[in-house]
């Protein structure tokens, strides 16, 4: 108390309190997006250990933007709310004056959150994608996407399959793992780990090109334009639902002979991202990258899961790669406190390490959030089938204190103390600071930006953003 008294002192002494103010947003498990009062803004050259500094001519890595992945069952969960109710959901996640959410995921084909396993084309051998067709998704994903987009212009989505049309695998199955439960596939034809299950055949991966070339095609057509590609979620994941394990030189072979020769002469706009990764292997981005023919389009790492533990490597290995994170650790059905400061966790983790997006998993989910295979995960929104009720999860706000107010092109600055802190610069020139308190008891912080200096007190147990 007293320490606090004499730094309180320290400031009113030897500081002018400036026209300008500050905004500042609060949030707790009991109150959240609270406004809080203005804070003066003081003038102080001198500096102490007490203060954590940011400097606002230190630049990092720009900031393309912040949001989740649409879903069947997000979708279907919508449904069982009225009109009026769905709308405030749609305004709270992508409006600018609620969550803001500008950089979004869709799945090319079946998630582990889609209704049941499917692609855009089970005809086997149609070499020439005559049998292509996304009807499925014009009755489900892609309205929930435009309804998002009425409320979000300028809105940015990247795309990634679960797995390929499953006549494209070696097993011929969706699956990699067999599960008398929630597939069909035989023990006998199961993945074999250190091997790629597409079948590398030149008609096939001619054909899988020319899949993802159509599948583009058909969003453009329905005004969903999506500008970055990531060639196959986890790429070593084994699961009983729908999935697909490459070897790196497999996956580096398909983006450099097939996938970005067919992009190219199509004059096609759409970035190459080798990932998802979802396992902290370097050596993986090593090989791939090895491959001049895939290394020339390759725009950059997506990574997720355990694939954080070496995306600072791969920052530092590869400077020309941009970097981002895919996918939110999605718990199990918590949905709770803890959930939120795990998330902060991961984003303090993946943006001190380069990444210049993150990504959570479902937007909107029932309660609970099963998905058809059994596993219970947290979502932002929740809708309670029984009752209709509503609810905006701790992870909600955690998103929202950086993607209400982080603009993208906005970028990461320097700053002295990062334990509990993320500060941006948005390309109008506001600071956003945005930080939390972990512990049990009000925290007292001192924040110096430049020559003015921000002295607040902190609520327990919160996290807070600061507008410049």
């Amino acid at each position: 108390m007293m320490k606090g008294f004499i730094i309180t002192s320290m400031l009113t002494v030897s500081a002018t309190i400036c026209a300008q103010k500050a905004e500042w947003v609060s949030t707790t498990a009991k109150n959240p997006w609270v406004t809080e009062k203005s804070i003066s803004i003081k003038k102080s050259n001198s500096v102490h250990n007490q203060v954590v500094e940011i400097y606002p001519d230190r630049n990092l890595q720009v900031i393309t933007g912040f949001g989740g992945c649409f879903n069947e069952f997000g979708w279907e969960a919508l449904k069982l709310l009225p009109a009026d109710k769905q709308e405030k959901i749609f305004e709270q996640l992508f409006s600018p004056g609620g969550a803001n959410f500008q950089y979004n995921r869709l799945p090319i084909g079946a998630s582990d959150y889609s209704l049941d396993f499917y692609s855009f084309n089970e005809t086997k051998n149609d070499f020439e994608m005559k049998n292509f067709s996304i009807e499925r998704d014009k009755n489900c994903l892609i309205p929930y996407i435009r309804k998002a987009q009425k409320y979000n212009t300028e809105m940015r989505f990247f795309a990634s399959p679960w797995c390929p049309p499953s006549w494209m695998k070696a097993n011929d199955n969706y699956a990699s793992i067999s599960s008398r439960k929630y597939n069909t596939l035989l023990p006998e034809m199961e993945s074999v780990t250190g091997t790629t299950g597409f079948k590398m055949q030149k008609g096939v991966l001619n054909a899988y090109a020319l899949y993802f070339s159509k599948f583009f095609d058909a969003y453009d057509k329905e005004g969903i334009h999506i500008g970055d590609l990531h060639v196959q979620n986890e790429v070593l994941a084994e699961q009983i639902f729908p999935s697909c394990i490459w070897q790196p030189q497999d996956l580096a072979l398909f983006i450099g002979d097939y996938l970005a020769p067919r992009f190219e002469k199509e004059n096609r706009n759409v970035n190459i991202w080798l990932g998802t990764l979802n396992v902290p292997n370097f050596s993986y981005v090593q090989t791939a990258m090895s491959y001049p023919k895939a290394a020339k389009y390759i725009k950059g790492c997506g990574f997720q899961w355990d694939g954080k533990k070496i995306i600072a490597d791969v920052h530092q290995a590869y400077p020309q790669l941009h970097v981002m994170q895919t996918e939110n650790e999605c718990g199990g059905g918590e949905n709770n406190w803890s959930s939120a400061e795990h998330t902060w966790s991961l984003i303090k983790h993946y943006i001190n390490r380069g990444a210049e997006a993150y990504i959570y998993w479902n937007f909107i989910l029932e309660t609970p959030g099963i998905s058809h295979w059994g596993w219970v995960q947290n979502s932002m929104v929740t809708i309670n089938k029984s009752t209709g009720e509503v609810v905006y999860t701790p992870e909600f706000y955690v998103m929202k204190h950086l993607s209400h107010y982080v603009k993208p092109g906005a970028s990461l600055l320097t700053v002295s103390d990062n334990t509990d802190l993320l500060a941006f610069k948005n390309p109008d020139g506001k600071i956003i600071i945005v930080l939390a308190n972990s512990t049990a008891t009000d925290k007292q912080q001192t924040l110096k930006v430049a020559d003015k200096v921000l002295y607040i007190t902190v609520k327990a147990n919160s996290f807070n953003t600061i507008v410049l």
